[in-house]
């Protein structure tokens, strides 16, 4: 073949090639681009933090999960790109022990900007209604808990009675409620309501999924997720939750109309009860024959806990030299949160694993919970208590 004919043969392959090459280079980018959809970028700066380990985490189910990391340089600059949830999901940005919540809703692009030396109250998202309102719901919880603990420390320094407390404890909880519940009720398929509904105080859930009030909160929440982001972990996982209350909260109902139609009778022997501790020890409550007894039935998951178990604390500080135990029994269905909740209170505490169906109920021709009863030195039933407020003066008698 001549030369100039193998000259143009070769510009008119070099030409196809180079046709080809930027057709598939085109094809890469546009993959590129799809693929870049399917991410959330966080980038920000973050001030005075010039070397510090900045930790992007994903507040998980299972606990908080580790996703990326950062050294910062002089100018505080960040970037990080990681893989869109399926639902609107909960993450953090972390310098040592500071750390600052957001949430991710699908793909996006969030500008956050804060100071390292006070990285949670510094922390602000540009523009992200829904961070907005995560925000707004943590600084009120935040708020709540902060004024719990104070009321706790004028409690115990004496400041205020057992009443007071009490009072003024529920009042903090329900204006905290009542806050809350706009944020739920306002949006119940948004971060910020599923959010809201699993706040804690101390380590109790604010709402009650037990309580028909508070069950009212969760079920909206459970059904607006199911809606919008069904088939996802954590949309599943809130449903059976909120579907076990429901159930759980059934069996009470059913078993208390039960136990009202029981006559109550007061029982001048005491039947024993051998049931598991805390630390999985079996307890007797006939081993406690010489001590004055408060035999107590109770639910830990319940509004009235809290200030239920501070006026026992009150009672046993005060009579516990004079030879005053309290044996406390639950008919929590949950055993780990009976077992958090006990952990550290000072007294003999069991659980019943019949729940609010066991027979020990009956047994005992309990038809309210709490209900006690004050046994004496030598181990019989002489009083049953179902208003608290006359514990006190029944005890004097037999101490």
């Amino acid at each position: 073949m001549p030369t100039a004919c193998l000259t143009v043969c070769s510009r008119i392959m070099t030409q196809g090639f180079k046709k080809i090459l930027l057709f598939l280079l085109l094809l890469a980018s546009m993959y590129a681009s799809c693929k870049r959809g399917d991410v959330f970028r966080v980038e920000g700066q973050l001030e005075a933090a010039e070397g510090d380990t900045l930790y992007l985490e994903q507040r998980g189910l299972a606990g908080i999960v580790k996703l990326d990391s950062v050294v910062l340089k002089a100018n505080g600059h960040f970037v990080m790109e990681q893989p869109a949830p399926p639902n609107p999901e909960f993450y953090q940005l972390r310098i040592g022990k500071q750390v600052a919540l957001f949430v991710v809703d699908s793909t996006e692009t969030l500008r956050v900007t804060a100071n390292g030396d006070n990285l949670y109250y510094s922390f602000k998202v540009a523009d992200s209604p829904a961070n907005e309102r995560l925000r707004w719901v943590d600084e009120r919880t935040v708020r709540a808990t902060n004024a719990i603990e104070e009321l706790r420390a004028q409690y115990e320094a004496k400041e205020i009675g057992d009443d007071a407390f009490v009072k003024q404890f529920e009042n903090l909880i329900k204006e905290y409620k009542e806050e809350a519940s706009k944020v739920v009720i306002g949006n119940p398929a948004s971060a910020a309501a599923y959010y809201a509904v699993f706040q804690k105080i101390g380590d109790y859930l604010v709402f009650d999924p037990y309580d028909k009030r508070d069950y009212a909160m969760f079920g909206a929440v459970a059904t607006s997720w199911n809606y919008y982001y069904p088939e996802t972990e954590r949309t599943k996982h809130l449903y059976d939750f909120a579907m076990n209350a429901l159930r759980t909260r059934k069996q009470r109902e059913k078993q208390n109309a039960l136990l009202e139609n029981i006559p109550v009778i007061e029982t001048p022997g005491l039947l024993d009860i051998e049931l598991k501790g805390v630390k999985g020890e079996r307890l007797s409550l006939l081993s406690l024959k010489g001590k004055v007894v408060v035999l107590d039935f109770v639910v830990y998951n319940a509004e009235f806990s809290p200030g239920h178990n501070i006026r026992l604390n009150t009672l046993y500080e005060r009579y516990k030299s004079k030879g005053l135990e309290i044996y406390q029994v639950s008919f929590d269905p949950d055993e780990h949160f009976w077992k958090t909740s006990a952990a550290n209170l000072p007294w003999i505490t069991v659980r019943d694993p019949g729940a609010m169906n066991a027979a020990l109920l009956s047994t005992y021709n309990v038809s309210v919970i709490p209900t006690a009863f004050v046994i004496n030195r030598e181990g019989e039933i002489v009083k049953r208590v179902e208003d608290y407020e006359q514990l006190a003066a029944e005890l004097e008698k037999v101490l």
